[in-house]
């Protein structure tokens, strides 16, 4: 039995409405399916959509059908991890990185923002 993705495709059309206008912070994964190092990000971007379901939106684009969305964000290598917090990018993280880190990042921003 597989797991319910957790995490919502992005392209043009509902970027805007998922990651612009969130009101939690959303975590946006821009990989590609020939990108060895954006399989090995996969799980780790899944387990933390599972884990932050309703306090972080988790996304993916994938670069080579959503260009328009990558140039907007200068994505200039994958895999790149954005972070948004009202629509504002707070956290640009290039290549691969440890399901820790990101949750790190998750818990400084998602404390912060309650805080506030």
């Amino acid at each position: 039995m597989s797991k319910q993705v957790k995490y919502i495709d992005l392209t043009p059309d509902n970027f805007v409405a998922e990651v612009t206008n969130s009101d939690i912070p959303v975590l946006v994964d821009f990989w590609a399916v020939w990108c060895g190092p954006c399989r090995v990000m996969n799980p780790i971007v899944a387990n933390i959509a599972e884990t932050w379901s309703g306090k972080v939106i988790v996304g993916k684009a994938n670069v080579d059908d959503n260009e328009e969305i990558a140039t907007n964000y200068q994505i200039q290598a994958i895999p790149t991890i954005l972070i948004f917090d009202q629509g504002e990018v707070v956290e640009r993280i290039p290549g691969l990185v440890d399901q820790a880190v990101l949750e790190e990042k998750l818990n400084n921003l998602t404390n912060r923002v309650s805080a506030a």
